[in-house]
């Protein structure tokens, strides 16, 4: 069920984003992804529109959204391969329309993954944390 966030989540979704990220970008040295985590706890979630994926009450993703871009979208590793990344695209592309998304080049999991959803590279770019380099994808239409 997804469900928007709210405060009380914060403990349970950076428990997943902990599991899932270093998963992402191992690539990410300590120092940045602590920075990345901070900010997550302190700036993105509490100013990101963000959905919550609750499986039997307990949450095992989230997708944080800032206009149509998705700026996050995390999902437990024991919960992967089972569609719910999907599931969460699908829940707010209902509600916004096409999306967009920048992705590290190296994201050997979110790369293929919004391959596989219908996302095509529109440009690129760098994280300026770290100087890694991003895909900028869109879905058609967006």
């Amino acid at each position: 069920m997804m469900r928007g966030y709210k405060t009380s989540d914060t403990d349970a979704l950076i428990t997943i984003w902990d599991k899932a990220e270093p998963l992402a970008h191992p690539f990410l040295s300590d120092e940045v992804r602590d920075q990345v985590r901070r900010d997550t706890v302190n700036i993105y979630l509490p100013n990101a529109e963000t959905w919550v994926l609750e499986n039997d009450g307990t949450p095992v993703g989230f997708i944080a959204m800032i206009g149509t871009e998705i700026g996050g979208l995390f999902l437990d590793p024991s919960e992967q391969g089972k569609g719910l990344g999907r599931q969460m695209v699908d829940h707010v592309v209902a509600i916004k329309g096409p999306l967009t998304v920048e992705v590290f080049k190296d994201n050997k999991i979110g790369l293929p993954f919004y391959e596989r959803y219908g996302f095509v590279v529109t440009g690129e770019g760098v994280f300026d944390a770290s100087g890694d380099e991003t895909f900028k994808m869109a879905m058609p239409g967006s």
